[in-house]
């Protein structure tokens, strides 16, 4: 079976690398083009891109997939993408966190099978691993889905479950769901090959979407539960990070866990080496992993020694 990649960060990196060593032949990677990042915002190509050429796969970056773009320069991009589509020799298009809208005109070429790190139809869209912490959930999954023009709306092929721990961050789970992606799209490619993938609609309750994460979000209001702010560290745990400001610094929070206590809301309860306690609308927030502008993570304990917090407030 021939088929064509499209996808972009480290979680649509594991699935190429699943397909490749299970012997796929793979005659084009899409992914997104190089982008700034770092602080010297040097262009840095993709995860996807990074392995494609690796591996001596061909790749192509077009800025869009839709011929009608506004954009001349996007129009062309998708016209001369969509040409080396149709001339292409390939069975199915393969799909984990594109970034880029597929039109219907991609979608009619092949079949289109998506990697999705959720349950569906609970958490359509961007942000499915952070959106299930943070609301908190107990489990979350993978499902390989039929791709069609809505939103994470197509058939379910195969599903699959994992329990959301406590210690949970969106980067761990992301680890979790990525691995289980891999295996789980060469096993539904296996059933594709042998005739025996099947498809159902997804039912039309418990839809929820997972709008995209901003960084104004990571702010931490501590005049709400501790709770809801203990999802959201976890939540926003790699990115954008949660944080608090203090005399006006930004401290970002990585790690944190619920403590008893109560207080006037970001007032700093307790500081020392088994972290930094304070109060939160209900309850209290025990803060463990720190980090200041300019410096490293660190454990509550050496953080303590060069911003200490005893008597502070957070805003």
């Amino acid at each position: 079976m021939k088929l064509v990649f499209a996808g972009t960060p480290e979680f649509a990196a594991v699935a190429l690398r699943a397909l490749h060593e299970a012997g796929f032949e793979i005659p084009l990677v899409l992914t997104q083009p190089d982008r700034p990042a770092g602080r010297g915002m040097q262009l840095q190509a993709s995860a996807v891109k990074q392995y494609a050429l690796a591996h001596g796969m061909p790749v192509a970056q077009p800025l869009s997939l839709r011929m009608d773009a506004k954009d001349p320069q996007r129009a062309e991009e998708a016209r001369a993408a969509h040409e080396r589509l149709l001339g292409l020799d390939y069975d199915v298009m393969v799909v984990a966190a594109y970034g880029l809208i597929l039109p219907r005109s991609t979608l009619d070429i092949k079949p289109c099978i998506n990697i999705h790190g959720s349950l569906l139809p609970r958490w359509r869209g961007a942000a499915p691993i952070h959106r299930a912490i943070e609301a908190g959930d107990l489990e979350t999954g993978v499902t390989i889905m039929g791709m069609e023009e809505g939103l994470d709306t197509g058939p379910m092929m195969l599903i699959e479950r994992v329990a959301i721990a406590d210690t949970d961050t969106t980067g761990s789970l992301h680890d979790k769901l990525a691995a289980l992606g891999g295996r789980m799209i060469v096993a539904a490619l296996r059933k594709m090959e042998a005739g025996q993938l099947e498809a159902v609609p997804q039912p039309e309750e418990g839809v929820t979407y997972a709008a995209k994460i901003s960084k104004e979000e990571a702010k931490l209001d501590f005049a709400l539960p501790a709770e809801q702010l203990w999802r959201r560290v976890r939540a926003f745990n790699p990115f954008p990070g949660a944080h608090g400001l203090v005399d006006g610094v930004t401290v970002k929070v990585w790690n944190a866990e619920l403590a008893p206590g109560a207080g006037t809301p970001g007032q700093v309860l307790a500081a020392d080496a088994q972290g930094i306690v304070v109060a939160c609308g209900e309850g209290a927030l025990r803060m463990t992993e720190l980090q200041k502008p300019g410096g490293k993570r660190l454990a509550a304990a050496e953080f303590l020694k060069s911003f200490p917090l005893a008597g502070k407030v957070f805003s």
